[in-house]
C-alpha cells in the first residue's frame, strides 16, 4: 500500500497536524457509451476536449476518439465557443480563456444524440508556501508534496491536484474540499497515485479551484481506488448516461524538487 492509500484509508487529519493533461478515466462498462473528457482551464486560450467512446475494459486502449462531433462551450453571456476536430477524437478551440465567476454550458452532438453540462468557474485561492513534507506511516516513511494556504470562509470550496514527476504526464492525485476547515490555514499533502515520490525527484503540482460537481466525480474516483470492490465509474456531471465530466476552474502550477 502506497502512501497515498494510507493517507485515503485513515483520513489526513488524523495524520497530520492540518485539519496535454491526463486524468484516467474508468471504464469499466460492458456496453459502449460516449466519453467526454472536457477539462478547461485558464492556463493557456487553447481549450482541448476529447470526445470518445469506451471499448472493452480489458482491452489496451479503453477509448477510440469520436470524429463528426459537434461541440460547443457558451458562457452566461450568451458567447459562443465552437471548438473543431484535430484528431483521435480531440476537439480544439484556440482563442478561448475562460474566466472566474463565469458559468459554462457544454454542448455535445453525437450521431443526433445530445449531451449537456454546465460548469462555474470558482475563484482561485491562493497559496502562502510550498514545500516537502517526510512523514512516517504505519512505521514507513513517505515523501508529500505540500501547499498551504487560508481558505475562504463560509464559502464552500473544492481542489483537485494532478501531479507530474521527472517530466512524465500529469496524473490525477487528490481531491480535496473544506468541509472540516473552512476558514481555517490549511495544508494539503500530496502524492502520486501509482508510485511513491523519491529524493531527488523534480515535481509540478497542479492545482485547480473547483466546483461541487467536479469535485464529487474525483472524489468518487479516488474512493473507488481505494475500494477492494471491482472499480466503478464516477457519477458524470453530463447527461444522457454520458462518462467523464464537464469542468471549467482556475489552476497554477507549483515545480518541486525533492532534495537528496
Amino acid at each position: 500500500m502506497n502512501a497515498r492509500q494510507y493517507l485515503l484509508l485513515f483520513g489526513l487529519s488524523l495524520l497530520i497536524s492540518s485539519c496535454e493533461e491526463k486524468m484516467d478515466l474508468d471504464l469499466n462498462e460492458a456496453a459502449a457509451r460516449v466519453v467526454i473528457d472536457a477539462q478547461l482551464s485558464d492556463a493557456s486560450a487553447v481549450q482541448r476536449i476529447r470526445i470518445s467512446q469506451s471499448v472493452g475494459f480489458d482491452d489496451p486502449v479503453n477509448t477510440s476518439g469520436i470524429k463528426g462531433a459537434t461541440v460547443s462551450v457558451k458562457d452566461n453571456e450568451n458567447r459562443n465557443y465552437s471548438f473543431q476536430y484535430e484528431k483521435d477524437g480531440y476537439y480544439i478551440h484556440r482563442n478561448f480563456k475562460p474566466m472566474a465567476g463565469q458559468t459554462y454550458a457544454l454542448n455535445v452532438t453525437v450521431q443526433k444524440q445530445k449531451y449537456s453540462s454546465s460548469s462555474r468557474m470558482p475563484i482561485y485561492v491562493p497559496v502562502q508556501s510550498t514545500g516537502i513534507s517526510e512523514k512516517s506511516i504505519a512505521g514507513e516513511n513517505y515523501i508529500f508534496a505540500t501547499l498551504t494556504f487560508n481558505d475562504p470562509p463560509k464559502v464552500s470550496n473544492y481542489y483537485i491536484y494532478t501531479l507530474s514527476i521527472n517530466g512524465g504526464p500529469f496524473r490525477f492525485a487528490r481531491a480535496e474540499s473544506d468541509q472540516f476547515n473552512d476558514g481555517l490555514k490549511v495544508t494539503h499533502y500530496i502524492s502520486d497515485l501509482q508510485k511513491d515520490l523519491s529524493r531527488g525527484d523534480n515535481v509540478i503540482v497542479r492545482r485547480y479551484c473547483v466546483d461541487e460537481k467536479t469535485y464529487q466525480y474525483w472524489n468518487e474516483y479516488q474512493n473507488n481506488n481505494l475500494s477492494n470492490a471491482a472499480p466503478s465509474n464516477p457519477k458524470s456531471n453530463i447527461s444522457n448516461n454520458a462518462l467523464g465530466y464537464f469542468s471549467v476552474a482556475p489552476v497554477k502550477e507549483y515545480p518541486l524538487t525533492i532534495g537528496q
